[in-house]
């Protein structure tokens, strides 16, 4: 089922804020993305490819302000060029930052929007060659861009892909995760409507086919008598349709690391998720980094530490920069960070001393990140703490023992304290 939620016919579409936040968060991960993988100093060049899949017309109109706002398409070209200012800053040999576009636009007026809209802001496709605008179905263009990539990269496949469907049926699970089988380093960052899913989900055999064309097996709780009795029973129940169904996609697209982000419509619908996936706990921790950086933007409906159903969300209502008003649940503020390091603290022991050989930290971090709200900054804090209190120690690869969680590598050892283990015996 394909949504077609904006009008460019006419000229920039309107937007309303809570899209407004995906694109702060997708600006956001872009430069922290750039800082973190290409900040070496030896590095001349860093390549990269940026896929926009349902790229829109490129310019909006917000609802409220009545501003410009920039579409995905400009928030991607304008990030590459703030981080490779910033990144050149202080360097003696400039880095270039090698990156090709691809903005894909199955409708026309869009497509014909988005042109002009590159042309007016100084990109133009048909002078730069390295804008390649396709007016197409994004899943028809998935095999030559997949080739254009591997051909650029064929290391590693570097590569992000931003597929900001507007409902939650035009990005199948195999897609995504043939794209991650073929391209090791590649990161999806997707937009999925739970909401518009939930307000179809009747719990009918038509539920069941929907899951099925997704690529996504239905969870036990769309059974019709079930679904209708949790509906009577729980006020919740929105919730628990949310947490089935996102363990269930997160699996079926085949993805090591994922951070889920919970966009919440003022309107009191429209809710939707951006997840972040990729095969690597360091891309997860960069995004995880930026939900604490915009900590008036975000919250999470889990606990503060490990094994919680963790969903993260922004509710245009709740944001300070745009209402003044303060955030709710739990947010990624100084309170936030103490209950995780609280929680974490009783927790990570508890894991520590289930392994007789405990575990490193990078081993800890990859195993647990996605069941936490915390990054890697806060368990190495985590750690540290539990240093000073002597329920676990930390021993580096040439023996050394660490002191606090400040200079703690991936490659350490966390183990139970010496006294622990001799009391034990």
């Amino acid at each position: 089922m394909s949504y077609h939620h904006y009008d460019w016919k006419n000229g920039p579409a309107e937007i309303q804020q809570h899209s407004v936040a995906k694109l702060n968060v997708l600006e956001a991960y872009l430069i922290q993305y750039l800082k973190t993988l290409a900040s070496l100093p030896q590095q001349d060049v860093f390549k990269l490819t940026l896929v926009d899949g349902f790229a829109g017309g490129g310019l909006y109109y917000h609802k409220d302000t009545q501003a410009e706002i920039h579409g995905s398409p400009l928030v991607c070209l304008q990030a590459v060029q703030t981080s490779e200012y910033l990144l050149n800053q202080g360097r003696t040999k400039p880095l270039v930052l090698d990156v090709d576009y691809f903005f894909v636009e199955e409708n026309k007026n869009t497509y014909n929007h988005l042109l002009q809209t590159l042309k007016l802001k100084g990109y133009n496709p048909d002078t730069n060659n390295k804008i390649h605008t396709q007016h197409a179905n994004f899943r028809d263009r998935i095999p030559s861009i997949v080739e254009f990539i591997n051909k650029k990269n064929p290391r590693n496949g570097r590569s992000i892909f931003i597929l900001d469907q507007y409902g939650y049926s035009d990005v199948p699970t195999d897609l995504i995760r043939n794209i991650l089988n073929k391209l090791p380093s590649a990161e999806i960052i997707l937009t999925f409507s739970i909401d518009s899913f939930i307000n179809f989900a009747s719990g009918s055999e038509t539920t069941g086919d929907l899951l099925k064309k997704i690529g996504i097996q239905a969870p036990e709780i769309f059974n019709p008598i079930k679904l209708n009795e949790l509906k009577q029973s729980d006020k919740n129940w929105r919730f628990f349709i949310q947490s089935a169904l996102y363990e269930k996609l997160t699996t079926a697209c085949g993805a090591r690391f994922f951070t889920p982000f919970f966009i919440r419509n003022s309107g009191g619908h429209g809710d939707y998720w951006l997840i972040h996936m990729s095969q690597h706990y360091r891309a997860r921790d960069v995004m995880t980094g930026v939900h604490w950086q915009y900590q008036n933007n975000f919250i999470h409906y889990g606990a503060a530490g490990l094994n919680m159903f963790n969903l993260v969300g922004y509710d245009p209502n709740r944001d300070d920069n745009f209402t003044g008003q303060s955030s709710f649940g739990f947010e990624f503020d100084d309170m936030a960070k103490a209950a995780s390091i609280n929680q974490l603290s009783e927790q990570v022991p508890v894991l520590i001393y289930a392994h007789d050989d405990g575990l490193s930290f990078g081993e800890l971090f990859s195993l647990t990140c996605n069941g936490s709200p915390a990054s890697s900054s806060i368990y190495k804090e985590t750690i540290g703490k539990l240093i000073e209190e002597k329920e676990i120690q930390v021993v580096g690869a040439d023996g050394t023992i660490r002191r606090n969680g400040r200079n703690i590598k991936n490659n350490d050892q966390i183990l139970p304290p010496v006294q622990r283990s001799l009391f034990s015996l």
